[in-house]
Parts: C-alpha cells; structure tokens; sequence
C-alpha cells in the first residue's frame, strides 16, 4: 500500500513509521523543507531504536521507503496529524483529496468533529483514526465514523490498523469520542484535586495506578500528552458539553507560565 503523513511531528512520525514498518510506502508531507527534514530524522532514529530492540531486521531498509515529494495519485490511504484546528485539518486533507482521488482520509484528531472537517470534502472517504503516543506501542486505535462516511472505507481502515497490529474500538463522531472524552474527564478531576490539596500529585498518580490498574496515573499522562493539549481539548469539551469538563484554574496557570509537562521539562512533575 502507498499512504501519505501529513505532519511531522510527534504523532506524524510515529504513524509514519508504523505505515514503514509495516511494509508500505510512505510519503511524508509538511508545510515547509526545514519541518519535513525533522520529520524524516526523527522517524529515522524511532526506526533505530526499534531494531536496536529487535523489533525490526533493518531499519535502513525500511526508512528508505518514506519519500517527500509529490503526493502519490495513487495512494491508498491519507492521515493528517495536523495541530487540533478544523480549518487546517480540512486545508490539508483538501489538497490531499485532489492528488489522491482514491484514498481513503484520515484525521488523526483526538477530539474534533469529523462531521465538520468532512464538510467540503469528499465525506465518504472522510474518517478518525486516533492513534495514541508513542505510536509505535500504544495497541489502540480509535475509529470514529460519521453519518457520510462509506462504510467500505471504514471496513478498509480497520484492516489496515490490525495489519498493523493494533486494537480497533469503533465510535460513533461525537465529542470527545470515548477515550478523550473519559481519559479528560479523569485528568481534570485529577487536577482540580490537586488543586483543592486533596493529596499530592505523586500520591493520585500511585492510587490510580495500583488502586486501578491504570499503566501511568492520569497527571504524569497529562505530561506526556502535553497540559496545552489537555487544556485545549478541555475547553473543547465544555463547549460542547457542558461545564463539568471546564479547565482548573491550576491547568490554566501551568500553561500561562510555560510549564506544559514532558516537552519543557515542568508539568505536574519535572522531567
């Protein structure tokens, strides 16, 4: 199969070399030479990395079927992993949809309408497909339909995320979907807890870990998935919602000083 990335960043480069070590070709496509160069070096070191692991034979071989030239007339399949604005997303996915008229188009959105970046599109090749960081390992892909989508399509999209041995939930476009829309839910009583002097930040994490099972407890996971992220998805919801998924004035603060987790080093926790 010949896919297209749209977006190097983190999650574009982790769909990208999922789509590569599956054993597809992939092209990666971003806004400018500088972006796609960081993309490209990036997928390059996680492919290493895998084989250092022995999860892949030979990394180079693998890496030299990404491109990033024109996009391919006849590739199969689309992701934009875009930042989270519908214009842009329906921007790219647009240009996508005229040089790949036979593709199938995916949003690697975590909380956005489908319904809404589908308008003006072909929105029967239009879907989600959510992936979670790091790609690579994360077993779960979210599918989200909408009421135009071709199911053929949907069909096709599920095959090809279990030939890429993952776990497929399928949910209906609705806001948040379910694991933002739980997962957030989660993190903003997590914070306002913390906020309130409830426990500490270590203390919630550990309780939800060992009192719950969860693999990481859901404040270091606002780390890693970024507290501008969390903030923004956060506001999504409530908007859409209602106010029970209003951002803490914690998360708030957090992101006004800078400190949004992993990425810069100070979140809940220091990195």
């Amino acid at each position: 199969m010949k896919a297209v990335v749209i977006g190097g960043g983190t999650m574009g480069a982790g769909i990208a070399h999922l789509l590569l070590a599956g054993g597809h070709e992939v092209t990666l496509s971003e806004a400018d030479a500088e972006r796609a160069e960081q993309g490209r070096l990036a997928i390059r070191r996680s492919l290493d990395r895998a084989q250092e692991k022995g999860k892949l034979a030979d990394a180079a071989a693998v890496f030299a079927n990404l491109g990033t030239g024109e996009l391919p007339a006849d590739a199969e399949l689309v992701v934009e992993a875009v930042p989270e604005n519908v214009p842009l997303k329906q921007k790219v996915l647009g240009v996508a949809a005229g040089k790949c008229p036979n593709a199938v188009l995916a949003s690697n959105t975590s909380s956005l309408s489908i319904a809404e970046i589908a308008a003006g599109l072909p929105g029967e090749r239009v879907l989600g497909m959510h992936f979670f960081n790091p790609v690579p390992v994360q077993q779960l892909v979210e599918l989200v339909h909408h009421e135009g989508v071709d199911p053929a399509n949907v069909a096709k999209a599920r095959a090809w995320a279990e030939e890429m041995g993952k776990t497929v939930i399928e949910v209906r476009d609705s806001p948040g979907f379910a694991t933002s829309r739980l997962g957030v839910a989660v993190g903003m009583e997590a914070i306002r807890m913390l906020e309130e002097g409830v426990a500490s930040a270590a203390d919630i994490d550990t309780g939800m870990k060992l009192g719950y099972r969860w693999p990481m407890g859901p404040l270091e996971l606002t780390d890693l998935v970024g507290l501008d992220v969390r903030l923004a998805i956060a506001e999504h919801l409530a908007a859409e919602l209602g106010p029970r998924f209003d951002p803490p004035r914690l998360l708030r603060d957090k992101v006004a000083r800078g400190e949004l987790g992993k990425k810069t080093g100070q979140g809940f926790f220091t990195w």
